[in-house]
């Protein structure tokens, strides 16, 4: 399994911020557009729950990482494809993919934490 994700894609809700995860300080998309992961192995838990076993590259900085993914189903979708969906999870340390950037709070402490959560909500179409 495979997923790109396109760095400028950044949806946060907040336009002001977006723009700020986009730029050097954090993603610096322009000059790193996509990020990805590529899976080495998924081993089956049981029915619906998978260890999927892979790297992560986040602005040319490659991590093994493991998602814990969900079957959530497989059907017909209106074309008629057969497909089946899955949810990935994993959290991981920003400052191992050079994501540093931060600043001190008046009252102590930093504004930006470091671990991430990553959602990964997938459809798969079967290929004949």
């Amino acid at each position: 399994m495979e997923a790109i994700i396109n760095s400028e894609s950044i949806h946060t809700g907040d336009e002001q911020r977006d723009a700020h995860l986009r730029a050097e300080d954090f993603l610096d998309a322009e000059r790193y557009p996509i990020i990805s992961f590529k899976s080495r192995r998924i081993d089956r838990r049981d029915d619906d729950e998978y260890r999927m076993v892979g790297d992560l590259t986040i602005k040319d900085v490659t991590r093994e990482v493991v998602l814990q993914a969900t079957f959530n189903g497989r059907g017909k979708n209106p074309l008629g494809q057969e497909v089946a969906g899955f949810t990935a999870e994993t959290s991981i340390n920003r400052k191992d993919f050079g994501l540093k950037w931060n600043v001190a709070l008046e009252g102590g402490g930093l504004l930006v934490g470091h671990r991430l959560n990553v959602l990964i909500e997938i459809q798969a179409i079967r290929q004949s």
